[in-house]
């Protein structure tokens, strides 16, 4: 069962009666639109949350996880940056996060809809176990090898702890493709267009190809949304 969390502060570590958004505007008309107020924003979402979590929900079950009652939550404090992020809370349920300045960043449902589906993607493909997996056996290999060099138990610990991070962050911008192409399933299903969704990629920073980057480059992530959309679109994926 869904909740939607409107919190002030938000206290969870981290990676919604107006019209809905029209999903009418080509991509350069929505990069020069406008941030929405804050009670359309808010309105907006909850109309994207409603169709999207059960959607959600029922894949996480499909695919077996321990917990798929998602808890979404909004952090309402001024001044943060547009972010979304999911997380475990301290009983193993999932949590999907979005900050005040995302809702009104995004330029339509659509775009709503697609960012909740690459978060709860996350959850769905077991990113946080699978990433800690790797942060342990980066450090345990690094601690290995700098014990072998005759380091002290300090300067062990250290460079396990750096493995360990190097390890983590290799991973995830493959995590980050698999929660989009997820993501891009999710909202067909919930009958968004998530190629539409993707062009909140055209507006951020882009990674580019930097070393141990944690996300992928723009352009990459937008190429998953279209190839997997027309695979759904050729029958090749439900």
């Amino acid at each position: 069962m869904r909740r939607l969390a409107l919190l002030l502060p938000l206290l969870l570590a981290a990676c919604v009666v107006a019209q809905p958004i029209p999903s009418g505007p080509p991509p350069q008309a929505q990069a020069t639109a406008p941030q929405l107020d804050a009670r359309t924003a808010v309105a907006n979402f909850e109309r994207v949350v409603d169709r999207m979590e059960p959607v959600a929900s029922a894949e996480c079950r499909a695919q077996r996880r321990r917990n798929c009652d998602f808890l979404v939550v909004v952090d309402t404090r001024p001044g943060l940056p547009p972010n979304a992020f999911q997380t475990l809370d301290d009983n193993g349920r999932p949590v999907i996060g979005f900050t005040m300045s995302l809702l009104a960043e995004a330029r339509n449902i659509d775009e709503l809809a697609f960012i909740f589906g690459h978060e709860a993607g996350h959850h769905i493909a077991g990113h946080i176990p699978r990433m800690a997996d790797e942060a342990r056996t980066g450090a345990l290999i690094a601690g290995a090898l700098a014990s072998l060099t005759g380091a002290d138990d300090r300067t062990i610990e250290r460079v396990a702890g750096i493995g360990g991070q190097i390890a983590a962050r290799r991973f995830a911008p493959t995590f980050e493709l698999e929660a989009d192409e997820i993501g891009t399933v999710l909202a067909w299903r919930a009958g968004f267009d998530p190629e539409r969704g993707a062009q909140f990629f055209s507006r951020i920073p882009d990674p580019g190809n930097a070393f141990l980057a944690t996300h992928p480059p723009n352009a990459q992530r937008i190429e998953v949304v279209r190839r997997t959309l027309a695979q759904i679109r050729a029958g090749g994926r439900a």
